[in-house]
Order: structure tokens, then sequence, then C-alpha cells
């Protein structure tokens, strides 16, 4: 019996005609731009994915590997993990980077045990510590276990640069997410300073301080060290790390000096400094620190420009308000309306009423919005089709004891604001539902039923929840899925492959960057849409942070007002959020709006959150001179393909 039972496959095989087998054939190989498309469909097309990495073509398994990272939904780590295993090291990072930024579990020590190649290791060594349960951590804990502890700080040591780098990444990451609830054990702040003091690239010594202040290990000698690096990234966080005054050759640092450790005397010695980033701070410092309002009083009167004028009214406002009333009307009658805007600001603080009231009606939403100080006048910055505004006035009108006689006002402005909207219109319209949820009867509720199949599901979801609670009876909203833009034609891909753009800053000059069209095709096909038809030309940058981003491209020169219809995918990956590189500003995932920003240091804790879509490869010095205000004349694509 045995043997006849062992003899059955080979009989069966035997007796079957030939002709009755079944072939699957293997499903058709996708392009690159198949892939790309499948991704941005956000799961609708997985068996397009699936294909790419049953292809055996390294280039489509890494999209693809990237494509299921960027959908972050762990029920598909299971398509990943096989790629773990691949023989080419370019898909092995790849599926580790995409485990980890679906949040799935990682057989780290075996990975580790077995993996020689060191750029996979540094990716591994990233993934340990940005994702809890890559990390290892025991159930409703922060901690990672004690044996992933032990491998990152082994990586400091390794010979490669760049698995030294990961694992300072993965540390940094680690300690930046958990060292406040769960302070990492002596070794490892030991072996991180010990790391600082062999030294190492750039990079990697500014992660190991990022870690060493995550974890508030702020010990002189390792200070000391990093005042003396030559680099000035470095030096800027030795001074952060240590809060310790230098007078550095570099802007960097000396802002980061001014910020951690002025002084009075120490700001009003910088006001004649090179770089308006530390004029500026050292104006701000002297109304922070109480310091000489007849200086102050001076610069607001005969300063260098209204930025200085306008910095150092506010700041004088908090040190003599009497002086600061006297000095304020030129500037609220100044042409330029972010000098009255900062007037506005003065106002409000030094009880100005007159002047306030006045400004309260400017013709510039952006005045308007700091100045508002009554409830009329909110309910007035509703009728705005300025998105900043009618946020301002929504949130103004919070906890108002007569917010119910407002209701009408609001349901107007959200209707309005609505009627064909932009999806992207999202912050002033969930203000609007907040205050409505507060007083909203049924009647009101009622009139929201539009608001049911709003573009932007989250704004429909808000809806439906208030009618829901208000009506007494369930109300489900009907948009669940939000429907971004079509994916862009392949020969649009095609062309952006490789292009380049100039953005020309009036009285400063032309910064050139390289476009990353296969990292993010859908952010750099929108981007050079928009530049082509001029969209960015005339408007400004807004949003001013020293020694972190330079923000612009908002036709409400805010942060509210989008330039696009309908939100921006992530598209975020391994590319680093390095200074000079530029990124698309967000609320929340897949929320980008078409707004750049500009990363004036290496911004690690950026990375896998922001899609970087550019690089700056000519101009850096004029990235560092952009200021509140400063005029984008044109933005022009140089494709490297007709």
């Amino acid at each position: 019996m045995r043997l006849l039972l062992l003899a059955l496959p080979f009989l069966s095989s035997a007796v079957v005609p030939p002709r009755s087998r079944v072939v699957v054939p293997p499903p058709p190989r996708p392009t690159p731009y198949q892939v790309l498309a499948a991704e941005y469909s956000r799961g609708a097309d997985l068996g397009v994915l699936d294909a790419a990495l049953a292809s055996g073509d390294t280039t489509l398994q890494r999209l693809a590997l990237r494509a299921y990272g960027r959908l972050e939904r762990r029920d598909l780590a299971d398509r990943v993990v096989p790629s773990l295993s691949s023989p080419t090291a370019a898909v092995r990072r790849e599926a580790i980077n995409a485990l980890g930024q679906i949040g799935a579990p990682v057989p780290f020590p075996a990975l580790l045990a077995s993996e020689r190649d060191p750029v996979v290791r540094a990716v591994l060594y990233e993934t340990i510590g940005r994702n809890p349960i890559s990390g290892g951590a025991a159930q409703g804990t922060d901690a990672p276990s004690a044996a992933l502890l032990d491998a990152l700080v082994a990586g400091l040591s390794a010979t490669e640069a760049p698995a030294r780098i990961g694992a300072a990444r993965g540390l940094e990451a680690l300690l930046r997410r958990t060292a406040r609830r769960s302070p990492p054990p002596a070794a490892v702040t030991r072996a991180l300073r010990q790391a600082f003091v062999t030294g190492g690239e750039s990079e990697f010594r500014q992660l190991v301080l990022l870690a060493l202040t995550a974890a508030g290990q702020r010990d002189s000698a390792t200070v000391a060290i990093g005042l003396r690096d030559s680099s000035a990234q470095v030096r800027r966080l030795a001074v952060a790390l240590g809060r310790q005054w230098v007078n550095d050759p570099s802007p960097l640092v000396r802002y980061q000096a001014l910020r951690a450790a002025g002084t009075c005397v120490r700001a009003t010695a910088l006001l004649a400094d090179r770089s308006q980033h530390v004029v500026l701070a050292a104006v701000d410092l002297l109304g922070e620190q109480r310091c000489d309002a007849e200086r102050l009083d001076s610069l607001v009167r005969h300063g260098a420009d209204w930025r200085v004028q306008g910095h150092a009214l506010v700041a004088l406002a908090a040190v003599d308000t009497v002086r600061a009333r006297a000095a304020l009307p030129p500037l609220a009658a100044s042409t330029v309306w972010q000098a009255r805007a900062w007037a506005a600001t003065a106002a409000v603080r030094v009880h100005d009423d007159a002047t306030r009231a006045r400004l309260a009606q400017d013709v510039n939403p952006n005045v308007i919005i700091n100045a508002l100080g009554t409830r009329e006048e909110a309910v007035r910055a509703l009728r705005s089709s300025h998105a900043g505004l009618v946020l301002a006035g929504a949130t103004w009108l919070k906890n108002d004891p007569e917010l119910t006689a407002a209701v009408p006002a609001m349901i107007e402005a959200l209707l309005r604001l609505s009627r064909g909207t932009k999806a992207t219109v999202r912050d002033p319209r969930a203000a609007l539902l907040n205050r409505l949820a507060e007083v909203a009867d049924s009647t009101a509720a009622k009139k929201l039923e539009p608001l049911r199949r709003d573009p932007d599901p989250v704004i429909a979801a808000q809806a439906a929840q208030i009618m829901t609670a208000k009506l007494l009876r369930a109300v489900p909203p009907l948009t669940t899925r939000y429907l971004p833009a079509p994916f862009p034609a392949e020969t649009t891909w095609m062309a952006l492959r490789g292009a380049t753009a100039r953005i020309r800053l009036r009285d400063l000059g032309t910064i050139e960057l390289e476009l990353f069209a296969d990292e993010a095709p859908v952010t750099v096909a929108t981007f050079a849409a928009l530049a082509q038809r001029g969209a960015f030309t005339g408007l400004t940058w807004h949003r001013i942070v020293p020694n972190f981003v330079v923000q612009g491209g908002s036709p409400g020169a805010d942060e509210y007002d989008a330039l696009t219809a309908t939100f921006l995918r992530d598209e975020v990956g391994l590319v680093r959020h390095a200074r000079g590189t530029l990124g698309i500003s967000t609320r929340g995932r897949d929320t980008g709006d078409g707004q750049l920003f500009i990363n004036l240091v290496d911004n690690m804790r950026l990375d896998h959150d922001y899609t970087v879509f550019g690089r700056i490869t000519k101009g850096l010095d004029l990235m560092d001179r952009i200021q509140e205000g400063t005029v984008i004349d044109a933005i022009t694509i140089r494709r490297a393909t007709p």
C-alpha cells in the first residue's frame, strides 16, 4: 500500500493529457509610470504593485516597495516582507524603510545578524528608532528592548559611514520620541558622548548632539568640543545644547547663541549684524528682556526698513507703552501692509483702541487678523473670502456669550466657502463647524446637509456628526474617501525627469534647483504646472523661522490660503530634509496645499513626514536672505526633454 501511494502522483501525472493542464501566465510587467500611478491610487490598484514585485526588475521592485510604504497600511506588510531577503541591497533597503513607514514589525535581530551592506544597515538602525513597534517596545510603554538599544549603540562605532550615521539617526529618533517618559540608560548617553568625541561626518555629529539634547544631557565637555567644530550646523546645535553664548562667524550660530543666551548688551551689539535674521532676533530680545526703551524707540523711527521698525514697535510695546503709542502712527499708516500688521499687533498690546479699530477695517485681511478686538469685527470677518481671516473670526468667537446670535453669519460663511470650494479650504470651515457644534439648533443643523457631500471627507464627517447630535438621529457622511486630482500624464512625468527650476526673488537674485520627479512625481508636476501658469508670480514668503524654514507661495500670504484646489498626497521616502531642500507644507497626512518651504538647516525631524521635491543647486546665500514679504517675481521650469 505504501508503494502504491507513493506512486500515485506519478501515475496521476502520466494519465492526464498534457493539453488539459492549466498554465497561469505571469502577470504582465508594469512600467515605472504604471507603478507610480498605482501608488497614487492609494490602494485601488494593488495588482500593479504585486506584479512589479514579481517582475524580477529591481527598479520596479523598489518603486513598488516605496509605494507600499507610502500607503501606510499595516495589512499590506505581508506583501513587503519577502523582499527582505532580496539579493539586491537597494531592494532590501526599500523594503525595510517601507515596513518602518507602515509601522509594521520587522525581524531586526535576524536582519542585523545577517545584513552586511552598510547602506541597508543604516536604514535598519533608523527604522528601529523611529518606529515604536520596530523598536521592540513592550506593550503600553515607550522603552525599547535592551537588545535593540545595544544594537544601536554598537552601530555608532561602525567602520562604514552610512551605518554609523544610520545608528545615530535611530538613536536620535528614538530618544526624541521616548526620552521624556523613559530616560535612556546611562550607558547609552555615555556612548553618544564618546561617539561625538571620536568624530565623523557633520551629519553624524549633528545627530549625536540632537540625541543628547533629547536625552537632556548637557555636559560641558561635549558642548566645548562642539563649539570648536568645523561645521556651523554642529556648532549651532552645540550652542543649543549648552545654552551657551558665542560670537561665531556663522549667522546660523550667532542667531542660535542670541536665542539661547542673549542679554541686553549682546542683543544691542548685534543690531548691526550683517544677517537680518540676527538683527531681527536682537530687536525681539530687547523687548523680551525689557531692555533700553530709548534704543527701541529710535529703531521704530529710524530703523533700516519696515521689518526692523515693526519688530521694534512690538518690542517697545512690551517695554514702554507710552513711547510705543507715540511711535505707532507712522507704521500704522505705512503703504506696506506687513508694516501695518505689525502696527496692529502693537496697537492691541498698548490698548490703543482707536488705532486698533481703524486697522480692523484695513484693506488687507492679514492686518485685520492682527487687529481683531470686538465681537462685531469677528462676525464681519466671516464675510471675507480670505481663509485666514475667516478662521480668525471663527476662532475669536469661541466661548463668546452671544455666539447664538452669530449662527446665521456662520452658516452663510460656511456654505459660501463650500460652494464650488477648493478641498484645501479646510481650516476655516472646520473652525466654523466647531462653533456651530457649540450652539446650533436643529434648524441650523439641517442647513449643513450639502456638506455631507463635501469633497473633503473630514468636513463631511464633521458636518454629519453635528447633524446627528442636533437632529437626534444617525446622519452619515456621504463623502467618505478623498478623491485627489488625476495622476499626471506619462508624457508630463517623462518631460520633468531631470528638470530644473529657477526662482527669481525681487531685489535678491535667482535661486536654481533640481527637481526630484522620480521621488515626488505628483508634487513636481503640480509645482511645475503652477509655475508655468504664473501662480507664484507676485506672491511672497510669509513665514520666516530662522534656523528652521522659510515658507511662501500662499495667495493670502498666510498658512491657510492654498494654491491648489485639491490636497497633494505625501510622497515621502529616503530623501532627507537637508539644508537647501524644498518641501510642501501640510496640515497632516496627504494635505499638501501647494505652499513651499525651504529648509534653512538640516531638519532631520521632518524626514518621513514631509515631501522633499527639490534641492537648491545655486543660491544658498540668497535663501538665507529671504525675509518676510520677499516677493517671488517668477518661477520658471527647464525641462530636460521637450
